[in-house]
């Protein structure tokens, strides 16, 4: 487009942004009249996020377990000893592919929240949450398990190792409310001795209640 030309589409009051020139913003008139500019400014366009779309970040640090899933059959028998229900808010420490937070949600209507150091871990619970329908139940959140506030849940999950099941109690028995009941796959809480232990297919499974007055030995 010629100078000349350009003149006289000034005279004759049409605006240049009008015509989609790439780098020309267009002016309130212009909006005001009902002109939109070109979308074809030569630029490329970025979609949006959407605001329900999960973010991950890089992982702070190592994690403390390797990733090992809990089998199936397990993963039930741990939900059937902590009598999870719809009125529950359950937490997994050590989410993994959100296995535990998924079948109680899908299973019995709980309210969970599974949490993960590791971004890949949490992309992949979310995927199977959306596969199981329970996204309106569940969130995978990735954070430190030391630095993550436990006051919500009424039941908390585990599979990790035993040094840092000894790490965790004294945080969980803090922030725990009374009667709020913790549920270990292998692995026990040392000097806390479990309510109840069970074995399901060669595994084995822990089960405490947190109490009313906690020893100061297990602080």
């Amino acid at each position: 487009m010629n100078f000349k030309k350009i003149l006289v589409l000034l005279v004759t009051g049409v605006s240049i942004s009008s015509l989609g020139i790439a780098g020309c913003t267009p002016t309130q008139q212009d909006l005001e009249a009902g002109i939109q500019p070109s979308t074809l400014t030569g630029q490329t366009e970025t979609e949006t996020p959407s605001a329900t779309t999960p973010t991950t970040q890089p992982q702070e640090r190592p994690g403390d377990v390797p990733y090992v899933p809990t089998p199936q059959p397990v993963v039930d028998a741990m939900l059937q000893v902590a009598k999870v229900g719809k009125n529950d808010v359950l937490y997994d420490l050590g989410s993994g592919d959100g296995r535990i937070v998924n079948t109680a949600a899908q299973k019995f209507g709980t309210r969970g929240v599974g949490i993960d150091i590791n971004p890949e871990r949490i992309k992949e619970a979310n995927d199977n949450a959306q596969k199981a329908g329970v996204t309106d139940r569940v969130k995978f959140v990735q954070q430190d398990l030391f630095t993550t506030d436990f006051s919500e849940a009424t039941v908390v999950t585990l599979y990790l190792l035993p040094e840092v099941n000894a790490k965790l109690r004294p945080k969980l028995l803090k922030e725990l409310k009374p009667g709020s009941r913790i549920v270990s796959h292998a692995f026990d809480m040392g000097d806390w001795k479990p309510q109840q232990t069970l074995n399901v297919e060669g595994k084995t499974i822990y089960y405490w209640v947190v109490p009313e007055q906690v020893p100061a030995n297990l602080r």
